[in-house]
């Protein structure tokens, strides 16, 4: 009997170490696991371009509301060449642009130690459509041809004081000063429309340039004579208050939609990407800059919602290539 008391109380014993291993063994793989599953957190800085302001807020909302609540991302407005002049220094982890990057600009970038290319990225987010707009009472310039548009802004192209008339672009139209407005020198949409648009040769001297996008769309619904140029989106946001110019690239109006809009496309005279570029050395350095860039080209980033927000999305292809150049700073 003592014998078989003492196999009893060994199995027991055996019994208790080993559960208490297996504890002590889950215990570990969860302390592990929860290791790995490190929360993000800290602030994610972008500034720049007014025109993609809309599109990067709104990637910034659905990223922090289902992605990563305890990031801050933080998107200005400044407009591209201001937005520049702040990422160049190392004020940004990220440069929202309408416009391609100059060369002034990645020269300076090179000033202070940063390779475009290596220690900057360049995405392409999507497609804006340059759009003409006029008060909703203008019934006359409903369709214009480019030539039209890119004469009227030109400087002392009707008239030395550039005041030009509606009738100076077509005789029937009223003998009535057209009102110019546009956004101002700090925004990319001025710089592709001077550069582009008009070749570089000088704008109307009497022409409104103005840094709010709001204000524009304000200015040109009070006024019956008015007319200005921005992004595709503000006027789809406005379409209470203005309207769009049809415009003739020289086979029959087109108006600017999201099925019109690309490089490939009826209204491909007024196309133009937008981008956004990225501190790769400040993405390396904090997780939730990375983190961050990979969701803007992810399927739920812009992929998704360029076309709520005005902008025609690019093929998915392009998408995933930026996502595996991102993959890689792991």
């Amino acid at each position: 009997m003592k014998k078989i008391l003492v196999f009893i109380l060994m199995g027991v014993m055996i019994l208790s170490l080993a559960a208490c291993g297996s504890d002590e063994a889950t215990g570990t793989a969860e302390a592990t696991e929860a290791a790995d599953v490190t929360e993000l957190e800290g602030t994610v800085i972008v500034d720049g371009s007014g025109t993609v302001y809309p599109l990067m807020a709104h990637i910034a909302e659905e990223y922090m509301v289902n992605e990563e609540n305890s990031v801050s991302v933080q998107v200005g407005r400044a407009g591209s060449s201001a937005g520049f002049k702040k990422f160049i220094p190392g004020e940004l982890d990220f440069s929202d642009a309408s416009r391609k990057i100059k060369d002034s600009e990645i020269e300076g970038l090179k000033e202070n130690g940063l390779v475009f290319g290596e220690d900057v990225y360049e995405f392409k987010l999507a497609l804006d459509g340059l759009t003409m707009v006029i008060n909703k009472d203008n019934t006359w310039a409903k369709e214009m041809t480019k030539e039209e548009v890119v004469n009227m802004y030109l400087s002392k192209q009707y008239r030395d004081d550039d005041k030009v008339l509606w009738s100076d672009i077509r005789p029937e139209w009223p003998s009535e000063e057209i009102k110019f407005f546009g956004p101002n020198e700090n925004h990319g949409t001025y710089e592709f429309f001077y550069e582009v648009i008009l070749d570089k040769q000088d704008m109307v001297a009497t022409a409104n340039l103005q840094q709010e996008y709001s204000t524009l769309v304000d200015l040109v619904s009070k006024d019956k004579n008015a007319i200005a140029f921005f992004g595709f989106g503000y006027y789809v946001s406005n379409q209470d208050k203005i309207d769009a110019v049809k415009i003739d690239f020289g086979n029959g109006p087109v108006e600017p939609t999201l099925e019109t809009i690309g490089e490939d496309l009826p209204y491909a005279g007024f196309t133009r990407p937008v981008f956004t570029y990225l501190n790769v050395n400040y993405a390396k350095e904090k997780p939730q800059v990375l983190d961050f860039a990979k969701y803007v080209v992810s399927p739920e980033g812009a992929a998704r919602l360029a076309g709520e927000n005005g902008f025609a999305p690019l093929p998915a292809a392009e998408y995933e290539a930026y996502s595996k150049q991102l993959d890689a700073l792991q």
